[in-house]
């Protein structure tokens, strides 16, 4: 008889310990934890005595500042009652319900189309746009892995860890007439405030499960391909032509990032009517190697991280 080994299972083999022991060092020793993913990842070592970057100062305030206000705004759900105090309440995608358990979850009560989200996570967003097509127990597991799943201990952040789990359905947005003509997906224009104010908009177009297509803009819509570090997975887009009430989004944005040194509001348009996405405040784990060292240097040259709103 003939033994195979399964390469999946070998997989899970050598890295499950890898990854328990990464999540302990995230949750005791997240500043040690973050030092060597920085260092893996850029060669060289995080300076947080005297950050100068983008990434090095967002690290700096994740872990050595107050971030209680960056958990209450990480949660998909409770940020929904900041926008609301910001007098932005007609920004908000209508909300269809909110469990903390996927066995709470009455499909019968949801429409034909809506979005799963948890609160906590990231990337594990559930488009359903049929509810007829779906295997609802299927969805259920898949909802009950991510909402059991403690997210930032890989990564060390510690506003993510605080956050109560949960899960969160929304009204499922379609594209509009014209975004249909540049990107097969709702573009995301991720707006990035320095001190409370906008200088630069990341917009991310044409979806897929390989990734997407991005490119920086400034606050006149003009291109910055010069800032982007393009690959397989953020590649070089199209120029997307300005978006409707452009001036209103970026009011919008200040409006949330009123109290941060640094924040990326994430915004949606379509055909006008601006929606909020949410509101991230370590972009890629503060291990962002899709910008160039240029954009990295200009941007933080822009951050007071004493700055208070």
């Amino acid at each position: 008889m003939e033994i195979q080994n399964n390469p999946n299972k070998l997989i899970r083999v050598i890295f499950t310990p890898i990854i328990w022991i990464t999540k302990f060092i995230g949750r005791n020793c997240p500043e040690f934890l973050m030092k060597i993913r920085y260092f893996v990842r850029f060669k060289k070592r995080l300076n947080l005595e005297n950050p100068k970057t983008l990434n090095e100062k967002i690290l700096y305030m994740s872990l050595r500042t107050d971030t209680t206000l960056w958990t209450r705004l990480a949660d998909k759900y409770n940020v929904r009652g900041y926008v609301e105090e910001c007098g932005l309440s007609d920004i908000l995608v209508p909300l269809l319900g909110h469990w903390e358990k996927a066995e709470e979850i009455d499909f019968m009560q949801l429409p034909d189309s809506f979005v799963f989200k948890t609160v906590q996570g990231s990337g594990d967003i559930i488009l359903v746009k049929d509810k007829s097509q779906i295997i609802k127990e299927e969805i259920r597991k898949q909802l009950e892995i991510s909402v059991n799943t403690v997210y930032g201990d890989l990564e060390g952040g510690k506003h993510y860890m605080r956050i109560k789990p949960a899960i969160i359905a929304e009204e499922l947005m379609k594209n509009d007439e014209v975004s249909e003509k540049y990107s097969t997906s709702i573009i995301d224009y991720k707006i990035w405030c320095f001190n409370g104010k906008a200088h630069y908009i990341w917009a991310c177009c044409n979806r897929d499960h390989q990734g997407t297509d991005v490119m920086t803009y400034d606050l006149n819509w003009s291109a910055l391909p010069e800032y982007s570090v393009f690959n397989e997975h953020y590649r070089e887009g199209n120029v997307l032509p300005k978006p409707q009430n452009f001036e209103r989004m970026v009011e919008v944005a200040e409006k949330l990032a009123k109290p941060f040194p640094v924040v990326r509001v994430d915004l949606y348009n379509l055909a006008g009517k601006i929606y909020f996405g949410e509101m991230t405040f370590t972009s890629l784990g503060g291990l962002m190697d899709f910008y160039t060292d240029d954009f990295q240097h200009l941007a933080g040259s822009l951050i007071d991280i004493n700055y208070k709103g």
